[in-house]
């Protein structure tokens, strides 16, 4: 048997991995920090400026942010292809109280948008960035050919929004809204729940939606079972953005289903891998739920057709993953795997250890315990 753990993960330096080719470079990542913290200082003080000029006069308050997605999971992949992006989410929120001073939701939502839209107008202009305004739950501002800031946004009770700059985060549940309170004469306050974090939608108003707990759940979930799960998440999204150049599984989708079927195997990154894709189809095709709201289906976002696809490849990756730990030939294991993740993946023959059917016992999956030490800090 062999193997290909080396060229998934190594923690030596001079050896090359896929892991590491999925990082963006150092460079790449101080840009989009750098123009994280420009769209926030612009936001911070442009919000309550244009609110002001439109009439607000008393207590506009100066936004808050929640890095939230796969940079705040630290699961993001640079672009496999084409026209990818990498996708950093900062929420923007104003509290409950001052959101909910316009009589009617509809217009609330729209005047949001419509403030913070103006306030990145000069912002994007000096930086030459492209500002798109069609995306139903969020701003989105290309910063990069190979990446882009989703600015989604959000009215937080009032205490909540007190505490939101803090370091520890409480866990806040939400619900799903009814079709009633898209009605137009349903267009008040008193049809939304008070309590709830509320996005902001071109389309739909408002809709109850935290991504807090999210976050919160897929970070214990990595404190549990180690950081080989962010790394096998990160491979699921790798093979899915080389498979599909653009649509695909959604990664909350990857996240949520692959958490509960991974298990810890001792240096052997492949075969956990390969652990997750032998059940992954099953998992996809009975559904899977948003792992802090049962309510919200994952899978029905992809559609029936989608969910068929994406579990029908991953078969077939299982089948290639399996064949090429099992293969007699490196050479031909390392060709397999360009075939399903891309040159990412390392053509390195000479790295790849054959090893005994033991050996492979010995990395069976084992009680899980804390987070491994790595030799290096690893990115994204």
């Amino acid at each position: 048997m062999l193997n290909l753990s080396p060229l998934f993960f190594t923690t030596i330096d001079d050896e090359s991995c896929m892991h590491d080719e999925l990082d963006l470079t150092s460079e790449q990542r101080a840009w989009i920090g750098s123009a994280r913290t420009d769209v926030r200082d612009c936001l911070r003080s442009g919000i309550p400026r244009v609110l002001r000029a439109s009439g607000y006069t008393e207590g506009v308050p100066q936004p808050r942010f929640f890095t939230q997605g796969s940079w705040a999971y630290k699961t993001l992949n640079s672009p496999a292809q084409r026209p990818q992006q990498a996708d950093v989410d900062d929420g923007c929120y104003l509290p409950m109280s001052f959101v909910s001073q316009t009589r009617r939701p509809s217009t609330a939502a729209t005047v949001f948008f419509a403030a913070a839209e103006e306030a990145l107008k000069s912002l994007v202009e000096e930086k030459g960035w492209k500002l798109v305004t069609d995306k139903p739950t969020c701003i989105r501002i290309v910063i990069a050919t190979y990446a882009h800031i989703d600015v989604p946004l959000y009215a937080i009770p009032d205490e909540e929004f007190v505490t939101l700059a803090k370091a520890s985060m409480e866990r806040y549940g939400y619900d799903s809204l009814t079709e009633a309170v898209n009605m137009a004469e349903r267009d008040a306050w008193t049809a939304l729940p008070a309590d709830k974090v509320l996005l902001a939608h071109r389309e739909c108003n408002w809709k109850p939606s935290d991504p807090r707990p999210v976050k919160e759940w897929f970070l214990s979930e990595v404190e549990a079972k180690g950081e080989q799960l962010r790394r096998v998440v990160r491979y699921l999204k790798a093979f899915r953005d080389w498979r599909w150049s653009s649509g695909g599984p959604a990664s909350i989708l990857l996240m949520a289903a692959a958490s509960p079927l991974f298990e810890k195997r001792d240096r052997r990154d492949d075969l956990a891998l390969l652990d997750v894709v032998a059940v992954l189809p099953a998992r996809l095709r009975a559904g899977v739920d948003n792992p802090v709201d049962e309510s919200e289906s994952l899978t029905e976002r992809l559609g029936k057709t989608g969910v068929e696809e994406a579990a029908k490849a991953f078969e077939e990756l299982e089948k290639v993953l399996r064949g090429a730990t099992d293969a007699g030939s490196p050479s031909q294991a390392c060709i397999w795997m360009q075939g399903e993740f891309g040159p990412r993946f390392p053509n390195e023959p000479d790295r790849v250890k054959v090893v005994s059917v033991a050996a492979t016992i010995v990395a069976a999956p084992a009680t899980a315990g804390p987070s491994e030490l790595v030799g290096r800090t690893k990115a994204g």
